[in-house]
């Protein structure tokens, strides 16, 4: 019962010990945020990747990995149909309510 404990209470260690992608950068990782807020803040299908391809210029495999990376931060989660959410920035679920306040 201990060991589970002990394990349960490391897994946010361990997530915030997730190596970015190898072949980016921290420009790259912000310019991805940056474009996925501009599609919607979800990547579901080509018509979200592109656009975040031709704003960012990373490869969709850079983008993919990326997302992982953002998953394992807890700063996006999976979608239910296989997609990614940002979590922060304008992303972020009290920003998107604030946003939604203003324009009633």
């Amino acid at each position: 019962m201990k060991q589970t404990l002990l394990v349960l209470a490391a897994l946010p260690l361990l997530a915030a010990c997730a190596l970015p992608p190898e072949d980016t950068t921290e420009a790259d990782r912000a310019n991805f945020d940056a474009a996925v807020a501009s599609v919607g803040c979800t990547l579901r299908d080509d018509s979200d990747y592109a656009p975040v391809e031709l704003q960012t210029g990373l490869t969709r495999e850079q983008i993919m990995a990326i997302s992982d990376y953002r998953i394992a931060q807890e700063r996006a989660e999976a979608t239910p149909e296989g997609g990614v959410r940002l979590l922060t920035g304008p992303c972020a679920p009290e920003a998107e309510s604030e946003q939604a306040a203003g324009t009633e």
